[in-house]
């Protein structure tokens, strides 16, 4: 009962953060039409919380063990997990978010 109630709050308080980014980029970009070094750290803000709101949705991915950070659309996760599985699961989900160039993942597999 616990754990779906906290992946719906992480997920909440990321669309949250994700929403505010946007509101940001658009407002900056309407200031400056080239994309300056401020817009492409929103983006990237936006890109990471994006990937973590998904990871929250996701059962098979623990949020709260994977790391998440982007610099210029490229996405690097790290963390300990103790499977395959959600290793390579984290990275699938992480390549469907628009803006991702490309994904370095660096989660380690370990077990418990």
């Amino acid at each position: 009962m616990k754990q779906p109630v906290t992946r719906i709050l992480v997920a909440s308080l990321l669309a949250l953060a994700t929403a505010s980014s946007v509101y940001a980029a658009d407002k900056m970009h309407a200031e400056k039409t080239d994309k300056s070094a401020a817009a492409q750290y929103v983006d990237d803000a936006s890109i990471t919380a994006n990937i973590k709101a998904k990871h929250a949705e996701d059962k098979s991915v623990r949020v709260t063990a994977i790391g998440v950070e982007t610099k210029n659309g490229v996405v690097q996760l790290s963390g300990f997990t103790p499977s395959n599985t959600e290793k390579a699961r984290a990275e699938e989900i992480a390549k469907t978010v628009p803006g991702v160039k490309s994904v370095k993942n660096d989660i380690i597999v370990r077990a418990n």
